[in-house]
C-alpha cells in the first residue's frame, strides 16, 4: 500500500505522514528531507541555491544515508530547499529514488508537495493536507521560538507565504492537490485529532 501525503509547509503532513506508517507498519519518507540535503550539499561546495549545474549534479550524488544529519533541521534550510526545488533537473534527479522507496514491500507512506501527483500518482491514497497560512505560521513561530530563534511572528508569517508562493507557482511539479486526493484541513485541529482523522480517511479509502 502506497499512501501520498502533501501539503504546505507547517501543515502538519510531516508529522502525520510518521504517525501513519507507524500505525500501519509501513515505511515513511519525508521527501522535503531530500530537497533540504540537496541544497545543504550545494551550500557546501559554496555553490549558488539557484544554479541548475551544481544542485543537479548534488542530488545525482545525493547520499541517502544523511538524510538523518541534525542540520536539515536547522531554520533557513527550508527556504534553501524551495530553492532548490524549482529546479526540473534535480527533480527529475531525485525522482526514481523516491519511486524506488514507495515500491519496497509492504508498502510506504511518503509525504511532499508532488507525491500524489508526480511521484507516486497511482498510489492507494492521496491526502493534501492543509491550514490557513496563519495557524501555520503559528505552529512554525511557536517553534522556533522555542528552539531559541529571535523572530517576530509577522517575519514567520510572510516566510510562510513566500515558500507557499515558490511551491505553488514553478514551473516543475507545482504543489497542488491530486485531483482524486482527499482534503484535509487541519486549521482547528490538534495533531491526535488529525492523527484520527487521517486514519478514518484512508480506512474508508481501502475499505477497511
Amino acid at each position: 500500500m502506497i499512501i501520498a501525503i502533501d501539503g504546505p509547509a507547517a501543515s502538519g503532513k510531516g508529522t502525520l505522514g510518521k504517525r501513519i506508517a507507524d500505525h500501519f507498519g509501513l515505511a515513511h519518507l519525508d521527501t522535503g528531507l531530500l530537497y533540504r540535503a540537496v541544497a545543504r550539499d550545494v551550500m557546501a561546495r559554496g555553490g549558488a541555491l539557484d544554479d541548475p549545474a551544481t544542485a543537479a549534479e548534488c542530488a545525482r550524488s545525493l547520499d541517502p544515508g544523511t538524510l538523518s544529519d541534525p542540520a536539515l533541521r536547522l531554520n533557513g534550510i527550508g527556504d534553501a530547499a524551495s530553492i532548490v526545488a524549482r529546479i526540473p533537473e534535480v527533480r527529475a534527479a531525485l525522482l526514481e529514488l523516491q519511486r524506488a522507496f514507495a515500491r519496497r514491500p509492504p508498502g510506504a507512506v511518503l509525504d511532499g508537495r508532488d507525491i500524489g501527483t508526480v511521484v507516486c500518482p497511482d498510489a492507494d491514497v492521496k491526502i493534501f493536507v492543509t491550514a490557513q497560512p496563519e495557524v501555520r505560521a503559528r505552529r512554525r513561530y511557536l517553534e522556533r521560538r522555542a528552539a531559541g530563534d529571535d523572530i517576530s511572528f509577522a517575519e514567520v508569517l510572510d516566510l510562510i507565504r513566500q515558500r507557499d508562493a515558490r511551491d505553488a507557482s514553478r514551473a516543475s511539479a507545482p504543489m497542488r492537490p491530486a485531483a482524486d486526493a482527499v482534503l484535509l484541513d487541519t486549521t482547528n485541529l490538534d495533531i491526535e485529532a488529525a492523527f484520527d482523522a487521517a486514519v478514518g480517511l484512508i480506512k474508508r479509502k481501502i475499505g477497511q
